[in-house]
């Protein structure tokens, strides 16, 4: 049976934009892999098209069938971690053993002061326009 997992410093899930992000990953695997990938990335969900971004990758190549490796991200200045009626971005690490089609994910909160921002808290369709241009407050 095929076990991945990801291990954050700390056991932390909240993190400011810019910041750090340390951990290790581990994997136990039936069959060899050709390669184990971590990847830090964002994506969409709400009413629509759902959209994603992959911002950075670890690779860890010619795994063995068991291992654990440590990664480190550094985390970009947003987008932020948001919430609204009709969409909401969230962020992730996804640990992907590709020859064997498995995965783990971790889901994680990039905004300042460790809350998703409240797309309803922003008062009028100008500041909300400014907030996704600017890539938030």
């Amino acid at each position: 049976m095929n076990s991945l997992q990801i291990e954050i410093n700390g056991g932390r899930t909240v993190f400011e934009p810019g910041e750090a992000l340390d951990g290790t990953v581990s994997w136990q695997l039936d069959k060899p892999a050709a390669e184990v990938e971590l990847r830090l990335f964002w994506h969409t969900s709400g009413v629509g098209d759902e959209d994603a971004g992959v911002v950075d990758c670890a690779r860890f190549g010619q795994p063995s069938q068991g291992d654990r490796r440590s990664f480190h991200f550094w985390l970009p200045p947003g987008p932020y971690s948001f919430n609204g009626q009709l969409i909401s971005l969230h962020w992730a690490l996804e640990l992907v053993a590709k020859s064997c089609k498995e995965v783990a994910r971790v889901e994680i909160v990039v905004a300042p002061g460790g809350e998703p921002v409240p797309l309803d808290g922003l008062p009028n369709v100008a500041e909300k326009k400014s907030f996704f241009q600017m890539g938030g407050r």
